[in-house]
């Protein structure tokens, strides 16, 4: 879900969803993917790849990932006011409804290796091995059950969530993150992001 300053585009799509949870019980009725499409990919892309900066994509996150950030954003525990405004009106069975739905969307596709740089590849390789990445978010990175997917997600935001969990920013479920963290330099954290963003091994 998007952080960081609300640009015009941001600003439009808020829009969206403070109309959508205006609108009437008849056009609630749409389908999850209608609903999807009318308020989640002005900003997460078709399909929920992203083409927006610092926007994550949401396709191929697991479901009971998507529904706890959904949650968390509902009730203000996770602070962003685009994702706040959008998820305020949402009940708990269309908390559900999004979450299966994002969780059925095929997940970003795979990098092409040529053109990469291969030091930054094995740095981040390295990175990731070091600190045990593998361990909660899988040994391709493609997530399951409440952690999220890293494989193919776009490289800015990855860096940016990187640097709110070092900096005590921003929190997990627990403060594993934090502390996973803890002594990574600047270069490090880029490494790791960019590794991830490119990660050939992401299965589909």
């Amino acid at each position: 879900m998007p952080t960081g300053t609300i640009g015009l585009s941001q600003r439009a799509a808020l829009f969206l969803a403070a109309l959508w949870l205006c609108i009437p019980c008849f056009v609630q009725a749409q389908s999850v993917p209608e609903r999807f499409k009318a308020v989640c990919q002005s900003c997460h892309g078709e399909g929920g790849v992203s083409v927006m900066e610092l926007t994550p994509s949401l396709a191929g996150q697991p479901s009971f990932y998507a529904i706890t950030q959904l949650f968390l954003f509902r009730e203000g525990r996770r602070s962003n006011p685009l994702m706040t405004a959008m998820a305020k009106g949402m009940s708990d069975s269309d908390l559900r409804a999004f979450s299966d739905y994002i969780g059925k969307l095929p997940p970003p596709p795979a990098t092409a290796m040529d053109g990469l740089v291969a030091q930054r590849m094995s740095r981040g390789a390295t990175m990731v091995q070091e600190h045990r990445c593998a361990s909660c978010h899988g040994a391709d990175f493609s997530g399951g059950k409440q952690v999220a997917r890293l494989a193919n997600q776009r490289e800015d935001y990855l860096l940016q969530t990187l640097k709110g969990f070092q900096s005590g920013e921003r929190l997990g479920y627990t403060t594993a993150m934090n502390e996973t963290l803890v002594g990574i330099t600047a270069e490090g954290l880029q490494d790791i992001a960019y590794y991830l963003a490119h990660a050939p091994r992401a299965k589909p």
